[in-house]
């Protein structure tokens, strides 16, 4: 039997087209589908042609009260990994983010950010050290 490999994950954010297309300039992406999803709601599935990042809303999302490492189900961050670490956080810098929490330990380097919505991203690369 072969393993399970994870396709997507899908998260609710303010505005999918915008989410999509910061994540598409971020990460080199494109946009493999959009379109009406569940609720009357609007989804657009962002990332590679084997993995994806669904980002979807109704139009009117709501914060949540919690901090997601102390919520049951609450999605802490989504990692991404990346061949040039210092390029991806040079751009991640000029798109008005600010990178934290950076990591130099086995099995790589890393760097983590929250978009505008509040979701972590940890951005990591498992190239060798420049």
């Amino acid at each position: 039997m072969k393993n399970g490999t994870l396709e997507h994950v899908n998260v609710t954010v303010s505005d999918p087209l915008k989410t999509a297309t910061i994540l598409k300039d971020l990460f080199g992406w494109h946009i493999r589908w959009q379109g009406p999803a569940k609720d009357n709601g609007f989804t657009v599935h962002v990332g590679t042609d084997d993995h994806y990042l669904a980002v979807y809303s109704t139009g009117d999302s709501k914060d949540s009260c919690k901090p997601t490492y102390v919520t049951r189900g609450g999605l802490n961050h989504v990692g991404v990994v990346v061949d040039d670490l210092d390029a991806v956080e040079a751009k991640v810098i000029k798109a008005g983010y600010k990178p934290h929490n950076h990591g130099d330990y086995e099995p790589g380097r890393r760097f983590y950010f929250d978009d505008d919505d509040g979701i972590e991203f940890e951005v990591v690369s498992y190239a060798e050290a420049q």
